[in-house]
């Protein structure tokens, strides 16, 4: 028996996604120490562009969806959920909500991809691309949104705090 016979999952969900997060992690720390914070973070948000749109491409295969346009916030927020609960990882620490209808709530007390940045050595600088990865998944989804507050640098890192919304306009 071979150890993807042993594991339920859940069990082989979390490892894949560890394994993901730590190779990319891996990739930022090693482009930061040879090309700087600056290309770092360029190139960061450029892979994460790209990957989003694969990502929302085999979700929607997944969920027999290629073909329909996501019109309804309550389509979006099974969309959304269906898509956490497998690229979300159990150590990703943060909680969203839809309060009200077209707005999506996040709160991160504390951050998988900010305390990666602690334990290589960088605080500063680091750009945020968890909540820039959502917001490619709509730009994929072909979603119109605004984000509050805009993000940029890390509001752990310049805020010690990050909360926010995204305000979805669908037709």
């Amino acid at each position: 028996m071979t150890l993807f016979d042993k594991l339920d999952k859940l069990e082989l969900k979390e490892l894949l996604v560890k394994c993901w997060m730590t190779h990319d992690g891996a990739w930022f720390y090693n482009t930061v120490k040879e090309y700087g914070i600056d290309a770092a973070n360029k190139l960061n948000k450029g892979a994460i562009r790209n990957l989003s749109v694969l990502e929302m491409k085999r979700i929607r295969k997944a969920l027999g969806m290629e073909n329909v346009k996501i019109t309804t916030f309550e389509q979006l927020k099974k969309f959304i959920d269906d898509g956490f609960s497998i690229l979300k990882g159990g150590f990703m620490k943060f909680q969203y909500t839809f309060p009200e209808t077209n707005r999506m709530h996040w709160e991160m007390d504390k951050c998988f991809a900010f305390e990666g940045m602690k334990m290589i050595g960088i605080k500063q600088g680091y750009e945020c691309g968890v909540i820039y990865r959502v917001c490619c998944w709509l730009d994929a989804l072909e979603i119109k949104y605004e984000l509050k507050p805009k993000i940029n640098e890390c509001s752990l890192y310049s805020q010690e705090k990050c909360v926010g919304d995204i305000i979805v306009i669908l037709d």
